[in-house]
């Protein structure tokens, strides 16, 4: 009861911390808007400029950012118990390049395509290069070890990102692809957000309830079953979250590298090992981390825009190198 307690004490905390980022994120920019404005834009009917600039521009885009954020940090903390590897990642296990690729084919072969067809485009990439890594990494005898799966998700994310570039200048599509995946939330709509969200919030609420099943699975694929889990169930609801997740993250923002590698590691020095704990937190604290990343992004150069990859690269590589440096347990 006291580690639930604490639990349900630090989980409070991060809300409180997750609300002030989002007004924050909400009222400064390269405009910056008084909290008056900001409290009429989220809770009256009022309307001026500045209230019209947070309703049409400034709160899809921060909304994405949450989305972004909470779908790549749980993708990265369930890939990190299903593979019970330190370094799973959608972005370093095959899963966003195989989206890139997918989404490069359908604006080369389905120009047409609306933003529904590619988003499912990018669920079936997502799909494809996750399982080419798991794939590739288990072919030799013994099955897949952290070690040799991390060794494919390279070789795989960049035989796919090459695949992606080259359809793109074989087509005269390069602009449009750098544009998807370049990674950014600028000009996010609401009717993207309306076409997008429900899937991630499905995804979010298969995970919350198989995190008690990935809490014993993330310790032995032996204990598991030993308790009676139907272990290929379990990974096959969890693979096709992971794959709505990545996807969705993809088709929203393009490529965000180090999110769901970073986020469950500072989550687990926080919460502990219970994935019952560390998936809420680790949406909470995605949907943060993003949060600032973009306000970062919008403030810095203002009024020019810094790129959010960029943004989230620089505040990631350090933590990977700590990681690695590590073995794994740098926040454990």
């Amino acid at each position: 009861m006291p580690n639930q307690t604490s639990f349900f004490i630090k989980i409070a905390a991060g809300a409180v911390a997750f609300a002030a980022m989002f007004v924050i994120s909400i009222a400064f920019g390269a405009a910056d808007i008084s909290l008056k404005d900001t409290a009429l834009a989220l809770f009256s009917n009022a309307s001026n400029d500045a209230i019209s600039v947070i309703r049409e521009i400034r709160l899809p885009r921060e909304l994405a950012a949450v989305l972004v954020g909470a779908a790549l940090a749980v993708s990265g903390a369930i890939m990190q118990g299903m593979t019970r590897n330190p370094l799973a990642d959608p972005g370093l296990l095959g899963l966003t390049a195989g989206a890139n690729a997918a989404l490069a084919i359908t604006l080369a072969f389905i120009p047409a395509a609306n933003y529904f067809g590619i988003m499912i485009a990018c669920f079936i990439g997502a799909a494809v290069g996750a399982a080419l890594v798991f794939g590739l990494g288990s072919v030799k005898r013994g099955g897949f070890s952290p070690f040799r799966i991390v060794l494919a998700g390279a070789a795989i994310s960049a035989f796919l990102s090459a695949l992606a570039e080259g359809i793109g200048i074989y087509f005269k599509i390069s602009k449009d692809v750098s544009m998807w995946t370049a990674g950014g939330l600028i000009g996010t709509t609401w009717g993207q957000l309306k076409v997008i969200s429900p899937f991630i919030a499905v995804s979010l609420v298969i995970a919350l309830l198989l995190a008690r099943q990935l809490s014993i699975l993330s310790l032995s694929e032996e204990a598991a079953i030993g308790l009676g889990q139907k272990t290929m169930q379990t990974k096959a609801l969890l693979f096709v979250a992971i794959t709505m997740l990545a996807g969705a993250a993809v088709a929203l923002a393009g490529n965000m590298a180090f999110v769901g590698l970073l986020v469950p590691h500072i989550v687990r020095a926080i919460v502990g090992v219970d994935y019952r704990h560390i998936i809420p937190m680790s949406a909470i604290a995605g949907a943060i981390f993003m949060l600032f990343a973009d306000l970062l992004g919008r403030t810095i150069n203002a009024p020019f825009e810094t790129p959010v990859a960029a943004i989230v690269a620089m505040l990631g590589l350090p933590f990977f190198l700590l990681i690695v440096r590590k073995g794994g347990g740098a926040f454990t």
